[in-house]
């Protein structure tokens, strides 16, 4: 049978269920729409997936396995996961404000009541016939239900905004391992080129050794001036001083990567023998995708959409608010009746609340909410022409550094002919020992450059790949043009 007075209570629910659902929350996070340059934009056609893993791309094992396990192991990296644990324990929280809160409660009360305290009093002086206080003992039972009606949307912003926190913790994190990765691949490339630079000088002290050693020898016989063997003896000094150099730049790098590795710095890494070439460059041009496919840009991105949630939640706060509250359950002095249904009880109840007045309390609030707003626009802006700075400034050093790196080999070739040239004219008489360790001191400038430059290409196209935000599928990417060691 309908029962009219659990109706009225039922309908009102009803509806404001209804109205709940209707409420959805509005993001008043400004509407960016990003104009890219028409040099930033690739050919159609040229987008390839994007590789989380651009390391392999070197084709270096050592360096694979040294850049996935500085990664595991950062502290940086650890801290960032730690703080998406906590943005999304931090949503769930956001998100169960909106649902409603039940809990059970049990209750046992024992009071002792004196006739007085009940109201009882017995004319004349007589006292009353029985006990002058009883003790009642009372047994609860009760489910209780408290819900706050979305009726505005305040809530949904609210929680709104923790998901966008976590989503942007979690790029956050990604970017953390892609900043982790490039400075690992970095530091070991610089110590692959310290050890290049010292096999390098050890060469050109043995041979400056070796020059040192026939000028003597033609001193012996008087073929030979004592100032050509002051200048011999004064190269190998100086060569040897430079190859000291290099063990130290060598050692200190050594140490720096051992460090990113959370190794004790004991001077010692499997590196590889030489600097591996460098992989086929990313399209020309930057696809439009960039914007969405680099973790600090979308980051920032999510915390602006964050920031206008919560505006939106405190521009919503001066409405009113509306809460359920309701219990049902069984109540009895017994112990043995709680799960008599004659003894079942239930109460609901509603609430509308109304700020009036806080001590500009919610005013305060909404100009903090909009202050966060606007300063986290200028952060997404900025963060926005930052990244498209990055790949732009990329981009022009690979094309300068290929330049240079074809012209040093082929000064490097140049010095090694006229060292060749200039040893066997001065053998036969024909040029002065000056010449020779001129021509030396040229061909050693000129291959060190040269592994220089070659290091700072590959430091290069890291950079290149963390300003597009990950690799490029190998299909899609240009031919190799520049010089190279080989």
């Amino acid at each position: 049978m309908w029962n009219r007075s659990v109706a009225k209570p039922a309908f009102v629910a009803a509806v404001c269920l209804f109205l709940a659902a209707c409420a959805a929350p509005s993001d008043q996070s400004p509407k960016i729409g990003v104009a890219i340059p028409p040099a930033f934009v690739a050919p159609a056609g040229t987008e390839g997936p994007v590789d989380d893993r651009w390391w392999t791309r070197f084709g270096d094992p050592q360096l694979t396995g040294f850049v996935e396990r500085a990664v595991a192991d950062s502290p940086a990296v650890r801290q960032a996961a730690a703080r998406v644990r906590q943005a999304r324990a931090h949503a769930d929280i956001a998100g169960a404000d909106r649902l409603p809160q039940v809990d059970a409660t049990f209750s046992a009360t024992k009071r002792r009541l004196s006739l007085e305290s009940l109201g009882i009093v017995v004319p004349g002086e007589e006292a009353p016939e029985g006990p002058s206080a009883y003790t009642i003992e009372t047994y609860d039972l009760s489910a209780n239900v408290s819900w706050e009606i979305d009726l505005w949307g305040k809530l949904s912003a609210q929680s709104a905004a923790a998901r966008a926190a976590f989503l942007s913790s979690e790029a956050n994190l990604q970017a953390a391992r892609q900043a982790v990765a490039a400075q690992t691949a970095r530091t070991y490339f610089a110590v692959v080129e310290a050890q290049d630079q010292v096999e390098l000088a050890e060469e050109t002290a043995a041979n400056y050794a070796e020059v040192a050693r026939q000028i003597g020898n033609r001193m012996d016989i008087g073929s030979a001036q004592p100032i050509e063997g002051e200048l011999a003896a004064a190269n190998l000094r100086s060569a040897r001083a430079n190859l000291e150099q290099r063990r130290e730049t060598l050692a200190r790098l050594t140490r720096e990567f051992e460090i990113i590795m959370r190794d004790y710095p004991d001077g010692d890494v499997a590196a590889a023998a030489k600097l591996p070439p460098v992989p086929p460059a990313p399209p020309a041009g930057v696809p439009a995708e960039l914007l969405s496919r680099r973790p600090d840009v979308a980051a920032s991105l999510l915390d602006l959409q964050a920031a206008g949630y919560r505006l939106t939640a405190a521009e919503r706060s001066f409405l009113p608010s509306i809460e359920l509250t309701g219990s049902a359950g069984t109540s009895s002095m017994e112990l043995s009746n709680l799960l008599d249904p004659d003894f079942f009880v239930w109460s609901i109840a509603g609430r509308l609340l109304q700020p009036i007045f806080q001590g500009g309390r919610l005013r305060a609030q909404f100009e903090l909410r909009a202050g966060e707003r606007d300063e986290a626009l200028q952060t997404y802006a900025d963060t926005v022409l930052t990244a498209l700075s990055e790949v732009e400034t990329a981009l022009a050093v690979e094309e300068f550094l290929v330049g240079q790196q074809r012209e040093l080999a082929a000064a490097s070739a140049a010095a090694e002919r006229a060292v060749e040239i200039s040893r066997n004219r001065y053998e036969v008489g024909k040029e002065p020992l000056l010449t020779l360790l001129e021509s030396q001191q040229r061909a050693l400038d000129a291959r060190s450059t040269l592994l220089a430059v070659h290091r700072l290409r590959l430091a290069n196209r890291v950079d290149l790949h963390l300003a597009l935000g990950g690799a490029f599928d190998s299909e899609n990417s240009m031919p190799e043009d520049g010089g190279s060691l080989e």
